[in-house]
C-alpha cells in the first residue's frame, strides 16, 4: 500500500508538470456575482474550490488567494471577495472560504436586517446602520487597523453604480496603489456595491484622503457578474499584469449565485405586464447571461480556459439550495454562435477540473501586497 502511494504521489506530480509545460504561465481570474442575501450558490463553490486546492496542492494551509491573481466581486460576491482578500498583517488572508462563509451566514440578519418604515410602517426595508457595524468588524485587523483597497493580499475589483456621476465607479487595487484619492476602506466599498436601492438608501463613501467621492448603490443593477469587467481589467493593466496580450493568457473562473427570477417566479399584473420586481430580476439576470454569452464567445477556441458555475433553477433569495445541491448540480454552457445546453459534469466535477489547472500551473506569483511608494499616472489612472 506504501509503494501504491508513493506511485501516485510521483504520476500525480509528473502530470503536474506535464500540465504546466503544455498551457505555460496563465494570469487566474476569479469573479463572484452578486444577487440575494445569502450567496449559498457562490458560498458552496468557494468551499468547494479552496477544498480542492488543499488537495490537490496537498497543503492543508492553501488559500483561494494563493492560487488566484485577482478576484472581482459584486453585491455579496464582493464581500466574500473582500474577505479571501484581506490582509491579516502577515500577507495572509483573514478569512478562509470556510470563515468567510459561516461569518456572512451567522450574521446575516444583522447584514440584512429589516425594518419597517413608511406610514404605518407597510414599506420593508434593510437597516444601512446594522450592515455597517458587520462590515467594519470583518474588515478590522486584531491590532485596530481598519483595512483599505492596498490592505489586500491579491488584487480586487468591486464595481457598483454612481448617483453622482450617473456612471458605474469600479473601485480598484490598481487605482488604490497609484493614488490615495482612489483608496477606500474595505468595509465601505462593500457597503456601496451592496446598497441595493430598493432596500438600501444610497451610501456616501469617500476615499481615505477625502479628495475622492462616490455615491453609490447597488453594483448589480450594472454589473451583476463582473467576470467581463475583470478580464478588461486585466488585459489593460500592464504594471500589474504586463504578459497579458489576449484571453489566451488567461484562466477564469465565475460563480453565478442562481438566477433572481427564474420563469416561475415571473409575475404579471392583471393588466397582462410584468411586476417591477420582475423586471429587475430580468435587467439583472439578463446582464449577469449576457456577460457569460459573450465570454463563452471570447473564449470559444480555449473553451477549458472559462470556466461558469451556476445553479440553474435555484432562486437566490429565502431558503436557497444546501451546499450538496449546488455541486450536484449541472450547470447550462453558452454555446458560440447562441443557444445554450446542458453539461454533462457537475459543478463540483468542473471545479474540481480547474482546480487540477490552477495547482499544475503553480501559485500565483504576484506580491500579496502593493508598494506604497508608487508614482500617480494621471493618464491611466491606475488602469
Amino acid at each position: 500500500m506504501e509503494l501504491d502511494k508513493v506511485t501516485m504521489e510521483i504520476f500525480s506530480k509528473l502530470e503536474q508538470k506535464w500540465l504546466y509545460q503544455y498551457e505555460g504561465k496563465k494570469t487566474r481570474i476569479l469573479s463572484i456575482d452578486g444577487g440575494g442575501t445569502n450567496g449559498i450558490v457562490c458560498g458552496a463553490s468557494l468551499i468547494h474550490l479552496e477544498d480542492q486546492i488543499r488537495v490537490k496542492a496537498g497543503d492543508p494551509q492553501a488559500r483561494i488567494s494563493d492560487f488566484f491573481d485577482i478576484i472581482a466581486g459584486t453585491g455579496i460576491g464582493a464581500i466574500f471577495a473582500a474577505m479571501l482578500v484581506a490582509d491579516g498583517g502577515n500577507g495572509r488572508p483573514l478569512f478562509t472560504a470556510k470563515d468567510a462563509v459561516k461569518f456572512v451566514t451567522v450574521n446575516q440578519s444583522r447584514l440584512f436586517k429589516v425594518k419597517n418604515v413608511g406610514v404605518f410602517a407597510r414599506k420593508r426595508r434593510f437597516s444601512g446602520k446594522s450592515m455597517d457595524k458587520v462590515l467594519k468588524e470583518a474588515f478590522r485587523r486584531e491590532d485596530g487597523k481598519v483595512l483599505t483597497l492596498r490592505d489586500t493580499c491579491k488584487p480586487i475589483l468591486v464595481p457598483c453604480f454612481d448617483l453622482k456621476s450617473s456612471a458605474p465607479f469600479v473601485f480598484s487595487r490598481a487605482d488604490a496603489t497609484e493614488s490615495q484619492s482612489f483608496d477606500f476602506e474595505l468595509w465601505k466599498v462593500c457597503r456601496g456595491t451592496s446598497a441595493n436601492p430598493s432596500m438600501f438608501k444610497p451610501f456616501q463613501l469617500n476615499s481615505v484622503d477625502e479628495k475622492t467621492s462616490c455615491f453609490a448603490v447597488d453594483g448589480g443593477l450594472v454589473m451583476n457578474n463582473p467576470a467581463a469587467a475583470a478580464v478588461t481589467h486585466v488585459l489593460h493593466n500592464k504594471r500589474d499584469f504586463p504578459s497579458v496580450i489576449s484571453v489566451d493568457d488567461l484562466l477564469v473562473l465565475s460563480l453565478g449565485n442562481g438566477p433572481l427570477s427564474p420563469p416561475s417566479n415571473l409575475k404579471l399584473r392583471n393588466d397582462g405586464y410584468c411586476s417591477p420586481s420582475s423586471v429587475v430580476g430580468i435587467v439583472v439576470d439578463g446582464v449577469s447571461e449576457t456577460v457569460d454569452q459573450i465570454l463563452g464567445n471570447a473564449f470559444c477556441w480555449n473553451p477549458n480556459d472559462y470556466v461558469r458555475i451556476q445553479a440553474n433553477g435555484y432562486t437566490s433569495g429565502g431558503v436557497g439550495p444546501r451546499e450538496e445541491e449546488v455541486l450536484e448540480a449541472r450547470g447550462v454552457e453558452s454555446l458560440p454562435f447562441g443557444g445554450k445546453r446542458l453539461l454533462t459534469e457537475t459543478n463540483g466535477q468542473r471545479i474540481g477540473s480547474f482546480v487540477q489547472r490552477l495547482v499544475a500551473s503553480g501559485s500565483s506569483s504576484l506580491p500579496p501586497s502593493p508598494c506604497k511608494e508608487t508614482a500617480v499616472n494621471p493618464l491611466t489612472n491606475g488602469r
